[in-house]
């Protein structure tokens, strides 16, 4: 699947245009957030280099670029927590994604079993500054789920 080379476009036609010319940074990624369809919730925040995003819109799973393993996944591939995508946006400059997903699986987008990768707020008191976990635990233990991984 090819995409509209940004650099062609000018500031009006990327900005304003229908052209789908997503801007990848020097390392060949965009960033992606992804939102649940039901709630709106930010499940977790990704890259997706050209081939995931060609994969993601031409099957309508969800895949991205893990920078640590330098490799392409489908989410869900090793815990069963696939994505499905019903919706894709970008912003203003075309240099961010923003996802919407139905979440399957036991609702888990977090490879620690959390429904979001947000499941932490940082509070500050006393001069201290601590991060504060959510009232819900996991919905998976990950050390029996990617037990092979």
């Amino acid at each position: 699947m090819d995409f509209v080379d940004p650099s062609g476009l000018d500031k009006d036609a990327l900005e304003a245009g229908a052209d789908f010319a997503p801007r990848f940074d020097e390392k060949g990624l965009i960033l992606a957030v992804t939102t649940e369809a039901g709630s709106g919730e930010v499940l977790m925040v990704a890259y997706m280099n050209a081939e995931a995003l060609a994969q993601t819109l031409s099957t309508g799973d969800v895949h991205y670029f893990s920078r640590s393993r330098n490799m392409l996944w489908r989410k869900g591939e090793s815990s069963g927590e696939v994505q499905r995508l019903v919706e894709m946006r970008t912003d203003c400059d075309q240099d961010v994604l923003l996802l919407t997903v139905e979440q399957t699986g036991r609702g888990a987008a977090c490879h620690t079993g959390h429904k979001s990768c947000f499941y932490r707020r940082v509070e500050q008191a006393d001069g201290a500054v601590k991060l504060v976990r959510d009232a819900d635990g996991p919905l998976f233990d990950p050390r029996e789920v990617y037990r092979g991984s």
